[in-house]
């Protein structure tokens, strides 16, 4: 993971890999900024100005146990983050900056987070956990004449990923090339003329190494399921070739260059919301089933305690829900709060960072389409 650029710092899509490797920065201090952003103009004109008020935020924390030059140093990448207008022209519905000695990470989010600033001695995560365990998520690979594109999307929103810059980042459109070792794209127009056969070897031979490449950048990081876009006899010669077992067999069979953002948007929801919802049904009724054998439960205090000894397999949370307390993550005892404090938590959030540390699974769910009156269901290892 790199964490500059002699230009500024990368703006990136999150992945579960590179949350484990901010999690386990310790070289404080390390500062966290969360903020709601703005995608359109003029609204997010606003954004940079409330960004600044945050960073003063910071820079008073900071000055309470720090020399006004290591302040100043440790602010710099985000004093520059301020002043970098294309990067406030392209926001999404939240941003996460992390930043700490030797580090700093700008992460753009496709959902709301509420306005925080954490200085201590690890990163604050739950929020880009939150956002990860959503399990709403998808990829869409559109496939067409003019070259091949990647989305990342859920039920409101769809963003386009740059596949010929490293790593997950966003930003520009790609431009067709081969998004594996820098290679050029092929024009998709095999099949024709007196070549047809070479045209179709050299089309097998692109569609390989965008398949290897979406697999091994960013379906294989993310677990996320992949959409195909693309004319019907693009399906037929990619599926051919493909090795992604993350690819679903329901597509979109529409060349994407003729969509708009937003109906590609709703055509890959109208693929990924039967299944999304399939799979939520599947898991409650496991977890009711489970419940019944005495190997899953609803109730907080002895999901906590499963947790706490690594027998939680399977978490689900209801977006939204707060059950404010302190969780002793040794032990699993949990001591309910009546009102949030400085010093209380969301329990629910500790809940699910200890499952994910234990190896478990959890997914956080909409409650108009699971329904968990605790707020939680849990399936246990044993």
């Amino acid at each position: 993971m790199k964490t500059m650029t002699g230009s500024g710092p990368e703006i990136t899509f999150l992945t579960s890999q590179m949350l484990m490797e901010i999690s386990g920065i310790e070289n404080g201090p390390c500062l966290s900024l969360y903020q709601p952003t703005s995608r359109r103009h003029p609204e997010n004109q606003e954004d940079p100005i409330r960004f600044r008020n945050l960073v003063k935020q910071l820079e008073a924390s900071l000055q309470r146990r720090f020399s006004s030059s290591e302040v100043k140093q440790l602010l710099e990448p985000f004093h520059a983050l301020a002043r970098d207008t294309e990067f406030w022209n392209h926001t999404l519905e939240g941003l996460a900056v992390l930043g700490a000695p030797g580090f700093f990470r700008a992460l753009r989010v496709s959902q709301p987070v509420d306005e925080l600033v954490v200085v201590a001695d690890s990163f604050h995560t739950k929020p880009l956990r939150r956002f990860l365990q959503t399990a709403d998520r998808y990829h869409v690979l559109g496939v067409s004449l003019q070259g091949v594109r990647l989305f990342e999307g859920n039920r409101r929103t769809l963003d386009e990923v740059d596949m010929t810059r490293s790593g997950h980042d966003t930003g520009a459109q790609t431009t067709g090339e081969t998004p594996a070792e820098g290679g050029v794209g092929i024009p998709l127009h095999h099949g024709t003329g007196g070549r047809g056969s070479e045209a179709d070897n050299e089309a097998d031979r692109y569609f390989r190494a965008v398949d290897r490449a979406v697999l091994e950048r960013f379906s294989r990081p993310s677990g996320l399921p992949l959409i195909l876009a693309a004319l019907p006899e693009h399906h037929h010669r990619f599926r051919a070739v493909s090795q992604n077992p993350f690819l679903l067999a329901e597509g979109i069979r529409l060349n994407p260059e003729s969509l708009s953002t937003d109906d590609l948007r709703d055509h890959a929801w109208e693929v990924i919301e039967p299944q999304y919802q399939a799979r939520l049904e599947s898991l409650h009724g496991e977890f009711e089933q489970a419940k019944a054998r005495g190997t899953g439960s609803d109730d907080l205090t002895e999901v906590a305690k499963a947790a706490a000894a690594g027998r939680v397999a399977m978490l689900m949370i209801e977006a939204g829900r707060e059950i404010a307390g302190r969780l002793d993550v040794e032990t699993g005892r949990v001591e309910k709060a009546e009102l949030r404090a400085p010093d209380v938590d969301d329990m629910l959030d500790d809940l699910g960072e200890l499952v994910t540390r234990m190896g478990g699974t959890v997914l956080v769910v909409p409650a108009e389409r699971v329904a968990l009156p605790s707020g939680l269901a849990a399936t246990y290892r044993y």
